[in-house]
């Protein structure tokens, strides 16, 4: 495998052997911090559990006192951080396996299920799985576009895709329910692909799933505060509406900017170890930001570091995070960070754009790192489907 990117004196070669080398670097990092793994971690996730139910007794104690705005408000607002922290810094990461090693039966990863619509082993498939083992490969990682949006040069424009800045919106809306509705693979029903049959069992865990939580955020916490059931609906539905908004802008941050780089099945075919890193390095961005920031993020502010070691826990995110960015600067591989207003403004530009014929917008810049592969025998199986964090 050879990787070029162009320099100011012209393009820089990576040889297979630095590739590997850089598999080496990365797998010695991972192995470091999983050593290291012990109290501190433990301390750091009960705090975060703690913060998150502490939140949401605020909040729902707030809402007894809602038919005062200033109170209402401040429900609102608690119930929102508590929905975000259990969205992003606790379910995301312990249904990534990221605190099974620590034995605690609530946050084992095979029975944990978070606050939100969908099934937590519905999202393990179409996420850990297949997002994190085919990394923007066209035709295998279906989180290019979900199924709905034009995200890549690589999709085909066709007229249906006018309507990408609506989907986009209709999506950040109701962005936990399109993360439900992900493994039933509408698009592929819609041209045939799939039968409706093959997804009767998921469809009935959606159903069981969303029915809780419908009843839960809608029916049974309005009518514990009696005459204010209107108001306790309408501040459980703006706190999952904030959730909602916030979880998909740090996600498509962190996957579709400017720079960020996808890939052909044929390119990424038996790869090394080395390429595996190399291609989280290239499919991913960082959003810059405060301690408290990367929090609220689930630490997916980090998401190249996430994308590289995917089963560490997220807090140790911001600790290799400047190893990983001089790993890239002695290689030469872009480390593409930017500011949250930079990177939501570089996604919403691109969703515009490739709603529009390449006729009518050009054709996109070529990427900044060209991988070319060298013909290698057939394996078995993609060695990064062996295990989460990717080829071992």
């Amino acid at each position: 495998m050879t990787i070029l990117t162009e320099t100011r004196d012209g393009p820089l070669v990576l040889t297979p052997e630095q590739v590997a080398e850089i598999g080496r670097e990365l797998d010695a990092l991972r192995d470091r911090i999983t050593a290291d793994l012990g109290a501190r971690d433990r301390e750091y996730i009960y705090s975060i559990i703690k913060a998150q139910r502490g939140f949401e007794i605020a909040g729902r104690g707030l809402m007894y006192l809602g038919f005062l705005p200033p109170f209402w408000l401040a429900g609102v607002a608690a119930l929102s951080l508590s929905k975000i922290l259990d969205n992003m810094e606790i379910g995301h990461n312990v249904m990534h396996g990221q605190w099974d090693w620590m034995r605690e039966p609530g946050l084992n990863s095979r029975v944990f299920e978070w606050d939100t619509v969908c099934p937590a082993d519905q999202w393990k498939h179409s996420h850990n799985y297949l997002h994190h083992t085919y990394t923007n490969i066209h035709g295998r990682d279906r989180d290019i576009g979900y199924g709905v949006l034009r995200m890549d040069d690589g999709q085909q424009w066709n007229p249906y895709y006018l309507g990408n800045p609506v989907y986009a919106l209709a999506l950040m809306l109701l962005f936990e329910w399109g993360v439900m509705l992900h493994d039933l693979e509408a698009d592929n029903i819609v041209k045939g692909k799939r039968k409706w049959s093959d997804i009767k069992r998921l469809a009935k865990g959606q159903i069981r799933k969303a029915g809780r939580q419908v009843l839960k955020d809608y029916v049974v916490f309005p009518l514990l505060t009696g005459p204010l059931f209107v108001s306790t609906l309408a501040g459980n539905a703006t706190a999952n509406l904030v959730r909602n908004i916030w979880s998909y802008s740090i996600i498509f941050c962190g996957h579709f900017p400017s720079g960020v780089q996808t890939f052909t099945e044929e390119e990424t075919e038996n790869e090394t170890r080395g390429e595996w890193y190399v291609r989280q390095m290239l499919g991913s961005a960082n959003i810059s930001g405060s301690t408290l920031f990367h929090i609220l993020s689930g630490n997916l502010s980090h998401q190249i570091e996430h994308h590289l070691f995917p089963d560490l826990p997220a807090n140790r995110y911001p600790e290799i995070a400047p190893e990983v960015r001089a790993l890239c600067e002695k290689y030469g591989l872009p480390y593409n960070t930017g500011s949250l207003g930079k990177q939501v403004g570089s996604v919403w530009w691109k969703i515009c754009k490739l709603a529009l014929p390449p006729a009518i917008v050009g054709e996109s810049s070529q990427p900044g790192v060209i991988v070319m592969r060298e013909p290698r025998p057939e394996q078995s199986a993609p060695v990064a489907a062996q295990r989460e964090g990717g080829p071992r």
